[in-house]
Protein backbone atom coordinates (compact mmCIF):
# COMPACT_ATOMS: atom_id res chain seq x y z
CA UNK A 1 0.00 0.00 0.00
CA UNK A 2 1.43 4.07 -0.94
CA UNK A 3 0.03 6.25 1.24
CA UNK A 4 0.12 9.81 -0.84
CA UNK A 5 -0.39 12.97 1.06
CA UNK A 6 -1.60 16.52 -0.54
CA UNK A 7 -3.50 14.49 -3.59
CA UNK A 8 -5.16 16.89 -4.34
CA UNK A 9 -2.52 19.13 -5.18
CA UNK A 10 -0.66 20.49 -8.29
CA UNK A 11 1.45 16.77 -7.91
CA UNK A 12 -0.70 14.65 -5.85
CA UNK A 13 -3.60 14.66 -8.05
CA UNK A 14 -1.39 13.36 -11.20
CA UNK A 15 0.42 11.03 -9.28
CA UNK A 16 -2.06 8.72 -7.46
CA UNK A 17 -3.92 7.83 -10.90
CA UNK A 18 -0.21 7.41 -12.01
CA UNK A 19 0.27 4.43 -9.06
CA UNK A 20 -3.02 3.28 -9.57
CA UNK A 21 -3.03 2.43 -13.36
CA UNK A 22 0.41 0.52 -12.37
CA UNK A 23 -1.26 -1.89 -10.00
CA UNK A 24 -0.56 -0.25 -6.67
CA UNK A 25 -3.28 0.35 -3.69
CA UNK A 26 -3.29 3.82 -3.08
CA UNK A 27 -5.06 5.89 -0.49
CA UNK A 28 -4.62 9.32 -1.38
CA UNK A 29 -4.98 11.69 1.38
CA UNK A 30 -5.78 15.51 1.74
CA UNK A 31 -7.27 17.80 4.53
CA UNK A 32 -9.99 18.73 1.99
CA UNK A 33 -12.87 16.50 0.96
CA UNK A 34 -12.88 13.85 -1.52
CA UNK A 35 -12.15 15.40 -4.61
CA UNK A 36 -14.28 14.64 -8.06
CA UNK A 37 -12.91 12.68 -10.74
CA UNK A 38 -10.98 10.13 -8.11
CA UNK A 39 -10.97 6.94 -9.45
CA UNK A 40 -13.45 4.42 -8.55
CA UNK A 41 -11.61 1.52 -6.39
CA UNK A 42 -9.13 4.81 -4.94
CA UNK A 43 -9.57 5.32 -1.15
CA UNK A 44 -9.07 8.92 -0.39
CA UNK A 45 -9.00 9.46 3.59
CA UNK A 46 -9.64 12.90 5.00
CA UNK A 47 -6.16 13.69 7.48
CA UNK A 48 -3.59 15.75 7.87
CA UNK A 49 0.03 15.37 7.40
CA UNK A 50 0.72 18.01 9.90
CA UNK A 51 -0.70 15.89 12.75
CA UNK A 52 1.09 13.08 13.54
CA UNK A 53 -2.04 11.44 15.12
CA UNK A 54 -4.40 11.63 12.45
CA UNK A 55 -1.79 9.98 10.04
CA UNK A 56 -1.40 7.01 12.63
CA UNK A 57 -4.01 5.01 10.97
CA UNK A 58 -3.82 5.62 7.36
CA UNK A 59 -0.32 4.80 7.51
CA UNK A 60 -1.15 1.32 9.35
CA UNK A 61 0.09 -1.25 6.75
CA UNK A 62 1.67 0.96 4.30
CA UNK A 63 4.84 0.39 2.54
CA UNK A 64 5.60 3.57 1.17
CA UNK A 65 4.66 6.83 2.17
CA UNK A 66 4.58 10.53 -0.03
CA UNK A 67 5.32 13.19 2.16
CA UNK A 68 3.86 16.83 0.71
CA UNK A 69 3.55 19.39 3.28
CA UNK A 70 1.58 22.36 2.04
CA UNK A 71 0.63 25.93 2.31
CA UNK A 72 1.55 26.97 6.59
CA UNK A 73 2.58 23.47 7.14
CA UNK A 74 5.87 24.88 5.48
CA UNK A 75 7.00 26.93 8.05
CA UNK A 76 5.74 25.85 11.21
CA UNK A 77 4.00 23.03 13.04
CA UNK A 78 4.60 19.89 15.07
CA UNK A 79 8.52 17.86 14.96
CA UNK A 80 8.93 15.63 11.63
CA UNK A 81 10.40 12.88 14.02
CA UNK A 82 6.73 12.68 15.33
CA UNK A 83 5.54 11.62 11.68
CA UNK A 84 8.84 9.83 10.66
CA UNK A 85 7.87 7.96 14.16
CA UNK A 86 4.48 7.09 13.08
CA UNK A 87 5.47 5.96 9.47
CA UNK A 88 7.90 3.82 11.19
CA UNK A 89 6.07 2.33 13.94
CA UNK A 90 3.06 1.42 10.81
CA UNK A 91 5.84 -0.27 8.72
CA UNK A 92 6.74 2.17 6.21
CA UNK A 93 9.88 0.97 4.73
CA UNK A 94 10.13 3.73 2.07
CA UNK A 95 9.70 7.32 1.76
CA UNK A 96 9.48 10.18 -0.83
CA UNK A 97 9.83 13.80 0.25
CA UNK A 98 8.76 16.56 -1.92
CA UNK A 99 11.30 19.39 -1.10
CA UNK A 100 12.60 22.33 -2.53
CA UNK A 101 15.63 23.00 -5.03
CA UNK A 102 16.11 25.89 -2.72
CA UNK A 103 17.37 23.69 -0.09
CA UNK A 104 20.62 23.22 -2.49
CA UNK A 105 20.88 26.67 -3.75
CA UNK A 106 19.85 28.64 -1.30
CA UNK A 107 20.83 26.16 1.87
CA UNK A 108 20.50 28.91 4.52
CA UNK A 109 17.07 30.48 3.48
CA UNK A 110 14.69 30.93 6.02
CA UNK A 111 11.48 29.92 4.56
CA UNK A 112 12.77 26.59 3.83
CA UNK A 113 14.34 25.80 7.30
CA UNK A 114 11.15 23.68 7.98
CA UNK A 115 11.87 21.70 4.77
CA UNK A 116 15.29 21.29 5.54
CA UNK A 117 14.33 19.75 8.70
CA UNK A 118 12.25 17.02 7.05
CA UNK A 119 15.16 16.53 4.95
CA UNK A 120 17.21 15.67 7.59
CA UNK A 121 14.60 13.53 9.26
CA UNK A 122 14.36 11.49 6.38
CA UNK A 123 17.46 10.98 6.03
CA UNK A 124 18.19 9.82 9.65
CA UNK A 125 14.48 8.01 9.89
CA UNK A 126 16.38 4.40 9.08
CA UNK A 127 13.66 4.31 5.70
CA UNK A 128 14.38 4.01 2.48
CA UNK A 129 14.57 7.40 1.57
CA UNK A 130 14.42 9.73 -1.69
CA UNK A 131 14.26 13.71 -1.46
CA UNK A 132 13.09 15.30 -4.69
CA UNK A 133 13.82 19.11 -4.93
CA UNK A 134 11.79 20.87 -7.67
CA UNK A 135 13.21 24.24 -9.03
CA UNK A 136 9.61 26.62 -10.28
CA UNK A 137 6.83 25.02 -10.78
CA UNK A 138 5.05 25.20 -14.91
CA UNK A 139 1.83 25.43 -13.02
CA UNK A 140 2.36 29.05 -10.94
CA UNK A 141 1.47 30.40 -14.37
CA UNK A 142 -2.11 29.63 -13.34
CA UNK A 143 -1.74 32.62 -11.15
CA UNK A 144 -1.86 34.61 -14.48
CA UNK A 145 -5.04 32.88 -15.77
CA UNK A 146 -7.95 34.95 -14.55
CA UNK A 147 -6.55 38.06 -16.35
CA UNK A 148 -5.87 35.99 -19.34
CA UNK A 149 -9.25 35.20 -19.25
CA UNK A 150 -10.48 38.44 -19.10
CA UNK A 151 -8.33 40.90 -20.39
CA UNK A 152 -5.33 38.50 -22.32
CA UNK A 153 -3.01 40.04 -20.10
CA UNK A 154 -0.53 38.97 -17.94
CA UNK A 155 1.81 41.06 -15.48
CA UNK A 156 4.30 39.90 -14.25
CA UNK A 157 8.00 40.80 -12.70
CA UNK A 158 11.50 40.13 -14.38
CA UNK A 159 10.20 39.85 -18.07
CA UNK A 160 13.59 38.34 -19.87
CA UNK A 161 14.79 36.04 -16.74
CA UNK A 162 14.38 32.57 -17.98
CA UNK A 163 14.23 29.95 -15.40
CA UNK A 164 13.64 26.07 -16.06
CA UNK A 165 9.84 25.76 -14.90
CA UNK A 166 9.07 21.86 -13.98
CA UNK A 167 5.68 20.64 -15.39
CA UNK A 168 4.29 18.88 -11.79
CA UNK A 169 3.60 15.71 -14.19
CA UNK A 170 7.15 14.77 -14.68
CA UNK A 171 7.28 15.40 -10.56
CA UNK A 172 4.74 13.17 -9.50
CA UNK A 173 5.78 10.83 -12.60
CA UNK A 174 9.59 10.94 -10.70
CA UNK A 175 7.40 10.11 -7.80
CA UNK A 176 5.81 6.88 -8.75
CA UNK A 177 9.14 5.52 -10.02
CA UNK A 178 11.30 6.03 -6.56
CA UNK A 179 7.71 4.64 -4.64
CA UNK A 180 7.92 2.29 -6.49
CA UNK A 181 10.89 0.63 -7.57
CA UNK A 182 14.40 -0.14 -6.06
CA UNK A 183 17.70 1.80 -6.95
CA UNK A 184 16.65 5.16 -5.56
CA UNK A 185 17.36 4.95 -1.80
CA UNK A 186 19.17 7.73 -0.82
CA UNK A 187 19.53 9.66 -3.71
CA UNK A 188 17.93 13.64 -3.93
CA UNK A 189 16.87 14.68 -7.62
CA UNK A 190 16.66 18.14 -8.61
CA UNK A 191 13.74 18.23 -11.16
CA UNK A 192 13.57 21.04 -13.65
CA UNK A 193 12.13 21.46 -17.43
CA UNK A 194 14.11 20.79 -20.31
CA UNK A 195 14.86 24.63 -21.13
CA UNK A 196 14.63 28.18 -19.53
CA UNK A 197 11.80 30.10 -19.99
CA UNK A 198 11.37 33.97 -18.83
CA UNK A 199 7.87 35.35 -18.69
CA UNK A 200 7.97 36.89 -21.44
CA UNK A 201 7.89 33.82 -23.12
CA UNK A 202 5.65 32.33 -21.00
CA UNK A 203 2.99 35.10 -22.47
CA UNK A 204 4.17 34.13 -25.70
CA UNK A 205 3.34 30.50 -25.10
CA UNK A 206 0.49 30.65 -24.26
CA UNK A 207 -0.97 33.11 -26.25
CA UNK A 208 0.07 30.83 -29.16
CA UNK A 209 -1.74 28.01 -27.65
CA UNK A 210 -4.71 29.47 -27.08
CA UNK A 211 -5.01 31.04 -30.50
CA UNK A 212 -5.14 34.80 -29.31
CA UNK A 213 -3.17 37.51 -28.58
CA UNK A 214 -2.04 37.61 -24.81
CA UNK A 215 0.00 41.03 -23.67
CA UNK A 216 2.47 41.08 -21.42
CA UNK A 217 3.13 43.79 -18.67
CA UNK A 218 6.31 43.67 -17.05
CA UNK A 219 5.47 44.56 -13.28
CA UNK A 220 8.68 46.63 -10.98
CA UNK A 221 9.71 44.84 -8.29
CA UNK A 222 8.15 47.00 -5.86
CA UNK A 223 4.23 46.23 -7.48
CA UNK A 224 5.24 42.09 -7.19
CA UNK A 225 6.16 42.70 -3.56
CA UNK A 226 2.89 44.66 -3.32
CA UNK A 227 0.75 41.57 -5.13
CA UNK A 228 2.45 39.24 -3.21
CA UNK A 229 1.95 40.88 0.09
CA UNK A 230 -2.07 39.77 -0.66
CA UNK A 231 -1.67 35.81 -0.33
CA UNK A 232 1.84 34.96 0.63
CA UNK A 233 3.76 35.40 4.20
CA UNK A 234 6.14 38.28 4.06
CA UNK A 235 9.17 36.29 5.57
CA UNK A 236 8.94 34.30 2.24
CA UNK A 237 8.45 37.32 -0.60
CA UNK A 238 11.84 38.75 -1.04
CA UNK A 239 13.37 35.50 -1.37
CA UNK A 240 10.96 33.75 -4.05
CA UNK A 241 11.86 37.84 -5.63
CA UNK A 242 15.38 37.03 -5.55
CA UNK A 243 15.16 33.97 -7.49
CA UNK A 244 13.00 35.08 -9.97
CA UNK A 245 14.68 38.64 -10.81
CA UNK A 246 18.77 37.59 -9.47
CA UNK A 247 18.96 33.79 -9.95
CA UNK A 248 21.91 31.91 -9.04
CA UNK A 249 23.30 30.23 -11.84
CA UNK A 250 22.26 26.36 -10.27
CA UNK A 251 19.09 27.89 -10.57
CA UNK A 252 19.09 28.62 -13.73
CA UNK A 253 20.96 24.84 -14.83
CA UNK A 254 18.83 22.61 -16.97
CA UNK A 255 19.04 19.06 -14.59
CA UNK A 256 19.07 15.41 -16.33
CA UNK A 257 17.45 14.02 -13.34
CA UNK A 258 14.17 13.85 -15.14
CA UNK A 259 15.50 12.02 -18.08
CA UNK A 260 17.42 9.79 -15.99
CA UNK A 261 14.41 8.65 -13.84
CA UNK A 262 12.06 8.51 -16.22
CA UNK A 263 14.12 7.65 -19.56
CA UNK A 264 12.52 10.37 -21.65
CA UNK A 265 12.61 14.11 -21.43
CA UNK A 266 11.44 16.10 -19.26
CA UNK A 267 8.32 18.16 -20.45
CA UNK A 268 8.38 21.87 -22.01
CA UNK A 269 6.03 24.62 -20.35
CA UNK A 270 4.50 24.51 -24.13
CA UNK A 271 2.85 21.02 -23.24
CA UNK A 272 1.72 21.88 -19.89
CA UNK A 273 -0.09 24.76 -21.24
CA UNK A 274 -1.83 22.53 -24.04
CA UNK A 275 -2.70 19.91 -21.34
CA UNK A 276 -4.16 23.46 -18.97
CA UNK A 277 -5.55 25.45 -22.01
CA UNK A 278 -9.02 25.32 -20.35
CA UNK A 279 -8.32 27.55 -17.55
CA UNK A 280 -7.17 30.07 -19.40
CA UNK A 281 -10.01 30.33 -21.80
Amino acid sequence: MIVVTGATGNVGRTLVPLLAEAGEDVVAVSRRPQPDGLAVGIRHVRADVGNSASMRPVLDGADAFFVLLGGELNSHGESPDALLDVALQAGVKRVVLLSSQINSTRPEAPSHARLRDFEAAVRASGVDSTVLRPGGFASNALAWAELVRTERTIFAPFGDVALPVVDPADIAAVAAVALREEGHAGRTYELTGPEAVSPRRQATVISRVLGEEVAFVELSREQAHAHMARFMPEEVIDGTLDILGLPLPAEQAISADVGNVLGRPAKPFSEWVERNLPAFR
